[in-house]
């Protein structure tokens, strides 16, 4: 199953110099000259979205969506980073109800984390209850619009009651965040042209 600032300041004081000890002293070679270090630019969520969103292939693409879902997996709260990975080991050992418990636990504690919903969602789907994965699914793109695995995971649910149309789109909105999703790509090309033919 599967969310940060740098701040860098620099200051180069110029002192004056008497002209007499200026003509005096020999200029200082370019290699004696110390350059200022260049300030390494923080690797923002956005920005790997953007990296994402240009992957030009599905490796590529795997490694940043990586990259992006072990931030989604960190809530601020050590508390509820334990409970989340406790869940998860639930989920391992296919004790759904246990996991569940777990998450609600998460999610009293940490209720704008938006990993915390989707990962319920996850174990609800798994326990066959659609209606409260779909709930907590939304609850997660409320809050991270971009979850490409939840974007998915509706579509999924859609599929499975046979609203193709709605699974479609949620597919596709899928795609648009992530164009390498693994699967996906297929399912959309198989089902883009009975949909988009019909007449809704």
């Amino acid at each position: 199953m599967r969310l940060f600032a740098f701040l860098l300041a620099g200051f180069i004081g110029l002192t004056a110099i008497p002209v007499q000890a200026q003509e005096s002293t020999p200029p200082k070679s370019p290699q004696e000259t110390p350059r200022p270090q260049q300030a390494r630019r923080p690797i923002t969520l956005d920005s790997l979205f953007d990296r994402l969103a240009k992957a030009q292939d599905e490796d590529e693409a795997k490694g940043i969506a990586a990259q992006i879902e072990k931030r989604w997996e960190r809530s601020g709260s050590d508390t509820a980073d334990l409970l989340l990975s406790r869940a998860n080991e639930a989920v391992e050992a296919k004790d759904y109800p246990l996991a569940v418990e777990l998450l609600d636990r998460v999610i009293t504690l940490q209720p704008n984390w938006a990993e915390a919903w989707n990962q319920r969602a996850t174990v609800f789907y798994l326990l066959d209850d659609p209606v409260s994965a779909m709930a907590d699914l939304r609850q997660t793109l409320k809050l991270e619009p971009r979850q490409f695995n939840a974007w998915a995971g509706l579509g999924h649910i859609y599929m499975a009651s046979d609203d193709k149309a709605r699974a479609l789109n949620a597919y596709r909105r899928a795609l648009a965040i992530n164009p390498q999703f693994p699967i996906l790509k297929k399912i959309v090309d198989h089902l883009a042209p009975e949909i988009d033919g019909l007449d809704l």
